[in-house]
C-alpha cells in the first residue's frame, strides 16, 4: 500500500477562473452561433457544437460555455449551477 508504482487519488481545487456562456434556451440558435463564431449547426432537429473534442449535441436548457483557452463546450445546466456562479462586470 502506497509502494512505489503506487498511483494514490490527490485532491484538487478547480483554479477560479471567468468564463463567458450562454444558455440555450431551443429559440436562440443565431445567438449561439454568434458567440461561438459560426462553429454551430442545427442538425437532425438538434444544436451541435464544435468543440475540440469534436460536435457535440446541447439540448435546450444546456450552456454553451467558451473555455479559457477560447474552445466551445456545452454542459448540462445542473452541472453547471454546480461549478459557477455569475460574477458582477
Amino acid at each position: 500500500m502506497g509502494g512505489e508504482g503506487s498511483h494514490m487519488a490527490l485532491k484538487y481545487r478547480k483554479k477560479p477562473v471567468v468564463i463567458d456562456a450562454v444558455q440555450y434556451t431551443g429559440a436562440n440558435f443565431n445567438d449561439i452561433e454568434e458567440f461561438v463564431g459560426g462553429d454551430a449547426e442545427f442538425r437532425e432537429g438538434q444544436l451541435v457544437v464544435a468543440t475540440l473534442e469534436g460536435p457535440l449535441r446541447a439540448s435546450p436548457g444546456d450552456w454553451i460555455i467558451k473555455g479559457v483557452k477560447g474552445e466551445f463546450y456545452p454542459c448540462k445546466p445542473n452541472i453547471f449551477a454546480l461549478t459557477y456562479e455569475a460574477v458582477d462586470d
